[in-house]
């Protein structure tokens, strides 16, 4: 077991990086560019995604330095799935850094695309998961797409970021499953409650497609890359209730009522300690599961169970007292926070709910507690 206390302290590089990102974003991805980008065509800018891998190199920050990468850790992409997060980061986030990425680097050995992988680590393109999964795990059951002779038929619904360059696809194949690479497929825009977050269903029709595993090496591939979605989608939800905090904390400084800042009553004080409260909770199950997967620290199912549990339910509750605290300015389509209201909403249903995990947790923790002796209680 790791130092608990290393665990979560992060080193002067990671602090840097962080610095590094946030500053870019400040600069390059203000309010009106995500307004702008969300009522876009395509929902992002690809001339800034390829600035945010070639100049920035921050989308394959735990990709392996021989496959293409910058040889860093889970950890390193956290943080900046974070900072992501804070500035609404329009774009194919989930499905290419989150999801497509860990899958090919799980393949590593096997299956691997490298030019594939280089290309969405340097941003030149882009790539969507059209894998189902029942509460963030991978069930075989719910794949309904087959592959006969490379070629794919069936549909995949609400695939996050569908409309992407590439797709990594779940299909059967004879008795087995496997996983496809395909840019082909009828891609239908779906309406979203987030903007700056797309979906799309994807039906295929006999469209070519090349296998990159089948059988165990597709499943191990496929869960992992769950596994690293979850905890990075968990770090985004701590980087959005961060920065709605941070706007609530400093409106309630400046609001006046009855001649004083509205930060000066004691209800407004409560509820914006409880708001903290959520944020660092959240924030030690996220960058704990980027550490378990990272290290091995801990079981990586728990670890990301809670995770998405307990960072789906802080995130929504954050954006919903951010909207209160903000009064009558807070319900108008010209603030901020129903940008960040709805993007938690969102990152709520995706990869499991919050109930579906804490089920989860259940399962992991209660249903193989044992009768013969006390609770099992971890050490780090």
């Amino acid at each position: 077991m790791a130092d608990a206390v290393a665990e979560f302290v992060l080193t002067p590089e990671q602090q840097d990086l962080r610095r590094a990102v946030r500053r870019f974003c400040a600069e390059r991805l203000g309010e009106d560019t995500v307004r702008r980008l969300a009522e876009s065509g395509t929902g992002h800018d690809p001339a800034l995604w390829a600035r945010l891998g070639g100049e920035l190199g921050v989308l394959g920050l735990a990709v392996p330095e021989e496959l293409g990468g910058a040889g860093g850790g889970l950890v390193d992409q956290a943080v900046v799935a974070e900072e992501f997060g804070a500035a609404l980061v329009p774009g194919p986030v989930l499905g290419t850094v989150g999801l497509a990425v860990p899958a090919l680097v799980a393949l590593a050995g096997a299956g691997l695309d490298e030019d594939l992988l280089a290309s969405l680590v340097e941003g030149a393109r882009t790539a969507a998961f059209a894998v189902p999964d029942r509460g963030g795990r991978f069930d075989p059951a719910l794949v309904t797409v087959t592959e006969t002779g490379g070629a794919l038929t069936g549909e995949v619904r609400h695939v996050v970021d569908g409309t992407a360059d590439v797709l990594l696809v779940a299909a059967r194949t004879g008795e087995e499953i496997g996983l496809f690479l395909t840019d082909g497929g009828e891609r239908i825009p779906l309406s979203t409650l987030d903007r700056t977050r797309r979906q799309a269903t994807v039906r295929f029709s006999a469209t070519p497609a090349r296998a990159l595993a089948v059988g165990a090496g597709a499943e191990q591939a496929i869960t992992a890359a769950l596994r690293v979605g979850g905890a990075l989608l968990a770090a985004e939800q701590v980087g959005g209730a961060q920065r709605m905090l941070d706007r609530t904390v400093a409106y309630a400084g400046t609001r006046l009522q009855f001649g004083r800042p509205i930060g000066s009553f004691q209800a407004v004080k409560h509820r914006c300690a409880d708001m903290l409260v959520l944020v660092e909770h959240a924030r030690s199950t996220a960058y704990h599961a980027a550490w378990a997967l990272q290290d091995g620290t801990d079981d990586p199912d728990l670890a990301v169970a809670v995770a998405q549990a307990t960072c789906s339910q802080a995130y929504q509750q954050v954006a919903q007292e951010s909207v209160q605290l903000h009064g009558g300015i807070g319900f108008t389509w010209e603030h901020a926070a129903h940008l960040y209201l709805k993007r938690a909403v969102t990152d709520a249903a995706l990869l499991g709910s919050a109930a579906e995990h804490r089920e989860r947790i259940a399962q992991l923790v209660l249903d193989r507690a044992s009768t013969s002796g006390g609770v099992r209680v971890a050490t780090g």
